[in-house]
């Protein structure tokens, strides 16, 4: 497993890590990048049925850095990691019955935005400031999109849409220019 995730890194497209190389190397990027998304399930804003959380902010952005396999990996991790029971979901929440409730949608959403933010980065789309937050966009476009789905198959198209999806679409915007910036700032300082 140590070796595929190395491999992951040679093609990350955000050139510190392709530096990275050992198979303790790779595992502490998927670890660190397991805890961000932690961390950014506890900074939100309160809301029902689905709480407004950083944790979007940092699926884009690892799948940004770290490229469609290793953002894939760490996002597996922390879906598998909050499954078998540790606190990284919305309110410090675990066990696998969140992968199968209300939020599930956006779980796994989680999952293809880093896939597909991080293929959109492997060609290219974070050199430019106006492409990467576009790719953040299109990231975060995947998360709210398969989360109302499948949150108005479990409720009502209303309460999708009122609750699990208009409310989060200034959020998207901002937390995809504040992650275009971030990547686009550390390529900056790593260019030195």
């Amino acid at each position: 497993m140590s070796q595929t995730l190395t491999q992951a890194l040679s093609s990350s497209p955000f050139l510190p890590l392709k530096g990275v190389r050992s198979p303790v190397g790779a595992v502490a990027v998927l670890v660190l990048g397991v805890v961000a998304i932690a961390v950014g399930a506890w900074v939100q804003v309160p809301m029902v049925p689905v709480p407004m959380s950083l944790q979007t902010f940092f699926v884009v952005l690892i799948g940004g850095l770290a490229g469609w396999r290793l953002g894939g990996a760490v996002l597996l991790a922390y879906l598998v990691s909050g499954a078998l029971g540790a606190p990284v979901f919305a309110d410090g929440a675990s066990g696998a019955r969140h992968l199968i409730g209300m939020t599930s949608g956006y779980l796994f959403g989680f999952l293809i935005a880093a896939v597909w933010v991080g293929a959109l980065a492997e060609r290219g789309w974070t050199s430019s400031f106006f492409r990467s937050t576009l790719a953040m966009l299109i990231g975060h476009g995947v998360i709210l999109g398969l989360g109302a789905a499948v949150l108005g198959l479990m409720t009502d198209w209303t309460t999708a849409y009122e609750g699990g999806f208009r409310p989060f679409l200034l959020g998207g915007l901002a937390k995809s220019i504040l992650a275009a910036g971030t990547i686009s700032g550390l390529a900056k300082v790593t260019d030195r």
